[in-house]
């Protein structure tokens, strides 16, 4: 299993301050969560942050970049090499109450206006889900501390739109090799990140970025999608970014930074959108030509296309001028990569992505225990029933799909820790995939076969020695005046003299 990542940006809001500042709320929740793993945590170091260079081969003018590519402004940079030394300098200092890089390797910090949790590095489809769910905990956590601290309380949402127009991100990142044309990877990898929705949406109700139509859709991030490719992550954008920023050693490695996804309380859906696009990447970077067959027409206007059919039967143009179903087109691929499936992770994921196009194609209800948008539209469909209208000839009319009680109910799907999500996964009505013991113990402990384990090794047993940490590096505080930087270029290793030494 390849390397991979997941970031989720969460809805929130005070319920008793519905006016509150989110970034002011944010910044104080990060500052719980700092309070919360006291002293276990560190800033941010953003040595390793080149958001302007395009995978295209361009760079960004950043007299021309929209404020939210511009993720580096501190001048901090480390030279290359495994370890370097430097004195401290005031131009980089990150406040601390916007980043927490915490003992699971992972970092929580302030995004605009919203809490992010990034997991860290892991290489598994199930790891993937385990500290997802150790990312909700973790912020569940910051939220009680938070209360605790100050005059108020926060809600937080595991959802990607706010129902008024704006739309937040759940990305994901895996790890690919550098040698496969970048044009040739996303013309074949599209129809799959347009098509697979039919499994990893989690629901929507309202059609249009205001939801300026009444209905259900079966994606939170279908309506804003503009574009096939661009460097963007909130303006026009993509179903495949461009951003060439790989965290790791430019000259090999690639880092495929996927934003059309949508944020899932389920966690078969988390496993199936990680584990599906990592086995569409193998394929691709062995150059299986069969996926030539499967490059659409138009990808933007089939996102939409994709979201808005519920039977899962429209079919959709493609390059060929032939056509073909958003489920027909995942069939195809699931064949595709049989072939690429090379331990028990591929296995459990073949495994699910084959039971659950089973159940979509003979009816999406049967599918309803492992399929967001389908365990979301179910619950709805029994609340429109039960505010039914009758006419005078008992002919009952649901409630329409305008109606603001399921708007409300759809954002209240998604609350951590009590929303109707988790209702339904505590009454068991939900694929478990990881167990509470498991996810507990991965809110304060990182992988153990990446470099995430050194990450997270040195602010859980080291941290008055880390000044700062980043995805390749972490800065330590040596000899006072001087920041000794320990590069972590290679994502899968997981062993490292310095630290290793330090952590015993």
């Amino acid at each position: 299993m390849r390397v991979v990542g997941i970031e989720t940006e969460y809805g929130i809001a005070d319920p008793n301050r519905p006016q509150a500042n989110p970034i002011l709320m944010s910044s104080r929740l990060v500052e719980a969560c700092r309070g919360w793993a006291d002293g276990h945590t560190t800033r941010w170091d953003y040595g390793g942050e080149d958001p302007l260079q395009d995978q295209r081969g361009e760079r960004r003018d950043r007299a021309t970049a929209s404020a939210d590519l511009l993720t580096d402004a501190h001048e901090y940079r480390p030279e290359d090499g495994a370890v370097t030394l430097r004195r401290r300098r005031g131009s980089w200092e990150d406040p601390a109450h916007l980043n927490a890089v915490l003992s699971n390797g992972a970092r929580f910090y302030v995004d605009h206006a919203h809490p992010e949790y990034s997991g860290p590095e892991v290489r598994s489809a199930r790891d993937a889900v385990l500290w997802d769910a150790a990312g909700d905990q973790i912020a569940l956590a910051a939220a009680a501390r938070y209360a605790e601290d100050e005059d108020g309380r926060v809600e937080l949402y595991k959802n990607n739109v706010d129902g008024k127009g704006s739309s937040y991100g759940t990305h994901e990142n895996f790890l690919v090799e550098r040698s496969v044309d970048f044009a040739e990877l996303a013309s074949r990898l599209t129809a799959h990140l347009v098509t697979r929705q039919i499994f990893t949406g989690a629901g929507r109700v309202g059609l249009g970025q205001r939801s300026q139509e009444a209905g259900f859709q079966i994606s939170q991030r279908a309506d804003y999608m503009e574009a096939e490719l661009g460097l963007e992550t909130t303006l026009r954008r993509p179903i495949v970014n461009t951003r060439d920023e790989p965290h790791a050693t430019r000259a090999r490695w690639r880092r495929l930074h996927v934003i059309i996804g949508d944020a899932n309380c389920l966690q078969v859906p988390v496993l199936l959108k990680v584990g599906t696009t990592a086995l569409v990447l193998s394929a691709i970077e062995a150059e299986d030509e069969r996926l030539d067959a499967l490059v659409l027409a138009d990808p933007v206007g089939a996102v939409s296309q994709v979201s808005r059919d519920l039977t899962l039967r429209s079919p959709l143009p493609l390059a060929s001028g032939e056509s073909a179903t958003a489920l027909e087109i995942q069939r195809a691929l699931l064949e595709i990569c049989r072939s690429y499936a090379s331990d028990a992770d591929d296995a459990l994921v073949i495994a699910r992505w084959e039971a659950v196009l089973e159940a979509l194609s003979r009816d999406p209800m049967e599918a309803a225990a492992d399929v967001e948008w389908v365990a979301k539209l179910r619950l709805l469909g029994r609340l429109r029933d039960k505010h039914a209208t009758v006419d005078a000839d008992g002919v009952a009319t649901p409630l329409a799909w305008d109606a603001p009680l399921l708007s409300a109910i759809d954002v209240q799907w998604s609350r951590l820790g009590d929303g109707w999500a988790a209702r339904l996964a505590a009454a068991g009505q939900t694929t478990a995939l990881v167990d509470a013991a498991e996810v507990q113990a991965a809110v304060s402990r990182a992988p153990q076969d990446t470099r995430a384990r050194l990450r997270g090794g040195i602010v859980a047993r080291r941290p008055d020695l880390v000044d700062a940490a980043g995805w390749s590096s972490v800065v330590l505080d040596l000899e006072g005046d001087h920041l000794e930087v320990v590069h972590l270029d290679d994502p899968h290793r997981f062993s490292h003299p310095v630290l290793d030494q330090l952590m015993a």
